[in-house]
């Protein structure tokens, strides 16, 4: 589930910490099955297999005994004890701590309680999860994480029985369709409980259409207790492995879903008063730019948007962040903007441009096709999740594509390179090979237009070879201090060109050289233009 929603950029919507959240209550309550199924059921070898109350009860208690030492005393003494580990800066050391504590949590827990192995590793995660050092036992047992889930669902592939699945096939089938039509239509019966937008709900349908792996383990407690036979399991096994190949493919349902959702009478009244936003009609939307994403890039590209009085409309699915721009005053439409149907509503037609700031490339290119569509004469600015993306968004319309990470490392080695005192002469070359590298080798064999603004770029960038911009911070003992720019002399003695002055606190562009001008040198910084040929 996790990763279906991690592939589709979707885990850190509002719909997708839903289903996210929802997987711990579940696999509570398949813990406290593993606790109580055996004292309900009772000793299969006994011939009295009733329901023992004693057993109930005493097996409550063992497991709340369990539960209240890990999560009093090992709060306390796990963290004490990794964090002296971790002192002793011994990786190996530290990995074995970890892994020794966790499985040992786990053993205690099923040799001293009676409570599942699972359970147990499961409590040790959320006490180490805890720790100031959470970060780094993640880092180190990312690894191991990967392998014991591939070596699971191995190990579940390898117990179906496809001499069952042939001759059950039907019944096979009918399990299935019950897993993944049955969640998906009691999921999307929470709609006449919970005011949640259509999307949400149909995004947490999707996710949960299949058995998660708890039940795998419940059901071979099941087998241990002879309440299901080995064919029985082979059964439900089957099926299982069956409603996880189809969930991927219930992800493309939820568009259709989210319209059945919010053409139910009901049920579509209350989702539309729950979702923020604009809705169809309400707005006349004319001379705008639709900013489609308000993370972090998104929100510095509205920032300066809004200082030069441009109309804006954020387009975003994430309900937290819409609720945010309209808490800004800003117009916002709760939404995904490559579904048509929410761009209908963005007025493409009437704006002046689209700006593209999501950092998911299958959604970038999504919306750029949708968008170009919809207004092919819209100019696009992009966001190019990968470098291999560049040419893709080009070719799906967007008329600028800017990949953020090169830009963000090309001025790195900008600044590093000229704090190690590299000439501009030297730098920008270098700078403007790695870029053209970028961005217009991966527009060869594009149109004649794009190849033409790509060469008008590299013309001005070569224009401006060997001009450095840089402040100078003024000493408060420097003769410069009370003079006037042209009694300093500072272009012949320099080949200097002051641009600018920050005095007390303002800006002071282009400052007169002579007395009348008021352009005494300030306590505090020169900007300079360096080179053989002044701006």
């Amino acid at each position: 589930l996790l990763r279906g929603l991690t592939d589709r950029a979707m885990l850190n919507t509002s719909g997708g910490r839903t289903p996210g959240g929802w997987l711990i209550p579940e696999d509570l309550a398949a813990a406290a099955i593993l606790v109580l199924l055996p004292a309900i059921v009772g000793d299969p070898g006994s011939p009295d297999t009733g329901t023992d109350i004693g057993g109930i009860a005493w097996a409550l208690v063992k497991a709340a005994i369990f539960i209240v030492l890990v999560l009093v005393v090992g709060v306390r003494l796990l963290p004490l004890v990794l964090t002296w580990i971790a002192r002793t800066r011994s990786r190996e050391l530290f990995l074995l701590a970890v892994v020794a504590l966790a499985a040992g949590t786990a053993y205690g827990a099923y040799e001293l309680f009676g409570v599942s192995f699972a359970l147990g590793a499961f409590l040790a995660g959320v006490v180490m999860g805890g720790t100031g050092i959470h970060h780094q036992i993640e880092a180190e047992v990312l690894p191991f994480r990967d392998i014991f889930a591939v070596l699971f669902f191995v190990s579940v592939g390898m117990q179906v029985d496809l001499g069952v699945v042939v001759d059950e096939w039907h019944r096979v089938l009918v399990l299935a369709v019950v897993v993944v039509v049955g969640k998906t239509i009691l999921t999307l019966a929470l709609a006449f409980v919970m005011p949640r937008s259509g999307r949400d709900l149909a995004v947490v349908a999707a996710g949960l259409s299949q058995i998660g792996e708890f039940s795998f383990i419940v059901g071979q407690a099941g087998i241990s207790l002879e309440l299901l036979t080995d064919d029985q399991y082979a059964l439900i096994l089957a099926a299982a492995v069956l409603s996880i190949l189809v969930n991927p493919l219930m992800f493309h349902l939820i568009p259709a879903s989210q319209q059945l959702l919010l053409r139910t009478p009901f049920v579509g009244r209350r989702m539309r008063a729950a979702r923020p936003g604009i809705t169809p009609g309400e707005q006349q939307l004319h001379d705008h730019v639709v900013v489609v994403g308000y993370g972090r890039v998104g929100h510095q590209t509205v920032d300066v948007l809004r200082e030069t009085g441009t109309d804006l409309l954020i387009v975003d699915l994430d309900e937290p962040s819409v609720e945010e721009a309209e808490g800004e005053g800003l117009r916002a439409l709760f939404g995904d903007a490559s579904n048509s149907d929410i761009l209908d509503h963005a007025g493409l037609s009437h704006a002046k441009a689209l700006v593209i700031t999501v950092p998911s490339q299958i959604s970038a290119e999504l919306v750029v096709a949708a968008a170009s569509q919809q207004a092919p004469d819209l100019p696009i600015i992009a966001r190019a999740g990968t470098l291999d993306g560049i040419r893709r968004l080009h070719e799906l319309g967007a008329r600028h594509v800017i990949n953020p990470e090169l830009e963000g490392g090309l001025e790195i080695v900008r600044h590093t390179l000229f704090e190690l005192d590299h000439s501009m002469n030297r730098l920008q070359p270098f700078l403007d090979a790695v870029r053209r590298d970028a961005y217009q080798g991966r527009l060869d064999g594009l149109d004649d237009e794009t190849a033409e603004a790509t060469r008008v770029l590299d013309q001005v960038l070569s224009a401006v070879r060997g001009v450095d911009i840089a402040w100078h911070q003024i000493p408060a003992d420097s003769p410069l201090i009370g003079a006037t720019l042209g009694s300093t002399d500072l272009r012949r003695l320099t080949g200097a060109l002051v641009v600018a002055m920050m005095q007390h606190g303002e800006l002071v562009a282009n400052p007169s050289p002579d007395p009348a001008g008021a352009a005494a040198a300030p306590r505090g910084a020169i900007g300079a233009v360096r080179g053989s040929r002044p701006l």
